[in-house]
């Protein structure tokens, strides 16, 4: 589990906040994803909330 929570700067992601979040909780990537796409029609606003970790995230240095 990684100590803080960073976005990583590779270019194979948009924005890296689930990335992020994955690394941060010691999940898969593709665990992460998968519940964002599911929760977006049953929450309401998960995408919302992406754009606000995308905004406050920072990225993390190499």
């Amino acid at each position: 589990m990684a100590s803080t929570l960073t976005r990583p700067q590779d270019r194979k992601v948009i924005a890296g906040v689930c990335a992020g979040l994955a690394e941060r909780f010691g999940l898969s990537v593709f665990f992460v994803r998968f519940l964002f796409v599911l929760f977006i029609p049953l929450a309401g606003s998960p995408t919302l909330v992406y754009i606000i970790l995308w905004l406050l995230m920072p990225k993390r240095r190499y």
